[in-house]
């Protein structure tokens, strides 16, 4: 039986100089993307846990690594992190997660959640209000086709 390959995406805290970049790639074949903030890893795992367990152990001592992901969803579509947290850092989730009664795993799960739910409500009101302000200079037909417009062109760069 073959060994699963899971491809893995590295973010590092900050960009890799070409000795650093070749220095890692003598521990595990590595891509980088092009400004070097990012790689991309294949390593061989019966879960993806494992997989980012082991790249982890690996390119700890070689590259200043951030977070390991998953690149690809599960079939859920999630995405696993794979987060390294200081020691104190560590200690002190451990004790947040056993007084809430949940794994620190689940803990952190769970905040993430909250976060990016209440990131998406706060987007969603930025949003809310920015049409009720084009409203008081415009009709909704004029807006509505304003929008129609823009969303049909080809985007110029990233929208914020």
């Amino acid at each position: 039986m073959t060994m699963p390959h899971h491809a893995l995406e590295i973010a590092l805290t900050r960009p890799l100089t070409a000795a650093e970049h070749r220095h890692a790639t003598q521990a595990w074949p590595l891509a980088a993307n092009h400004d070097a903030t990012r790689l991309m890893a294949l390593a061989g795992a019966t879960t993806p846990e494992r997989a980012a367990h082991r790249l982890r152990r690996r390119l700890t001592d070689r590259l200043p690594i951030d977070v390991i992901t998953t690149h690809y969803p599960d079939t859920h579509g999630h995405v696993l992190l794979n987060l390294a947290f200081p020691p104190a850092i560590h200690t002190a989730l451990e004790r947040d997660a056993q007084n809430a009664g949940l794994t620190p795993e689940r803990f952190v799960r769970e905040a993430l959640h909250r976060a990016l739910a209440e990131h998406a409500d706060q987007g969603a009101e930025r949003l809310d209000r920015a049409v009720h302000h084009l409203l008081a200079d415009t009709t909704p037909a004029h807006l509505l086709a304003a929008v129609g417009h823009a969303l049909t062109r080809p985007q110029q760069g990233p929208t914020r």
